[in-house]
């Protein structure tokens, strides 16, 4: 059985593949590409909207009080590049 992760801009559930982890580092919000950086994970469509809409919930869903989110806002607004593996993958909204 494949897990299920939620969207945390959207909370629309779906399977990882369709979504970007971010984690905590060094007291900083950033993409895990690999999937792999240590701790609390939060998941999101690689779209703007689902990142934009995540911003405010980033330090409470890694249990982080002061985090810096800037890097996850300037990856939204940046064009949301994950990986050339997922390029061409979009989130649909039922």
């Amino acid at each position: 059985m494949e897990s299920i992760r939620t969207c945390l801009g959207c909370r629309a559930r779906t399977e990882p593949a369709s979504l970007v982890r971010i984690a905590a580092q060094d007291g900083t919000a950033v993409v895990d590409l690999d999937r792999r950086l240590p701790g609390r994970g939060a998941w999101v469509h690689p779209t703007q909207q689902c990142a934009e809409r995540a911003l405010r919930a980033i330090p409470r869903a890694l249990r982080q009080r002061h985090l810096d989110a800037s890097p996850i806002a300037r990856w939204a607004q940046d064009g949301l590049d994950p990986s050339p593996d997922r390029r061409n993958e979009r989130h649909m909204d039922n």
